[in-house]
């Protein structure tokens, strides 16, 4: 599902956020929105670590099943 192919992308003005559904510790994944055809997502705790990249379609499909299942 990653569509980077492990090439590096240009993040550097990512506008990363979290899930409103994350708590204040800081274990959360964080996704950056606006990148084109895909979608970043990181550790909020390990933020220097390369990110997973997937297709906006994947991403999508994902949050869709997860509201689907009430998770």
């Amino acid at each position: 599902m990653t569509v980077d192919n492990g090439r590096d992308m240009n993040l550097a003005g990512a506008a990363w956020r979290s899930s409103t559904y994350s708590q204040a510790n800081g274990a959360c994944v964080e996704v950056a929105d606006g990148m084109g055809a895909v979608v970043p997502v990181r550790d909020s705790k390990d933020r220097d670590r390369r990110p997973l990249t997937f297709s906006s379609a994947s991403w999508s499909a994902f949050i869709t099943n997860l509201k689907a299942d009430g998770s």
